[in-house]
């Protein structure tokens, strides 16, 4: 599914679910949105996900 969404659309479902993402010499941290998965469920329910965005 995650093929078939247009770039902008990916890029919103990124921003709601990842809060930080930390780069070092050590690793990488992703740092992730407690209400992310909320707020993806809200713009559903809302019928936003149809849209291009």
């Amino acid at each position: 599914m995650w093929d078939e969404l247009f770039p902008a659309k990916q890029a919103r479902i990124v921003s709601l679910l990842v809060d930080r993402v930390d780069v070092s010499l050590d690793g990488l941290s992703v740092w992730l949105r407690v209400d992310g998965v909320s707020g993806i469920a809200r713009e559903m329910l809302a019928g936003k996900t149809g849209t291009a965005a």
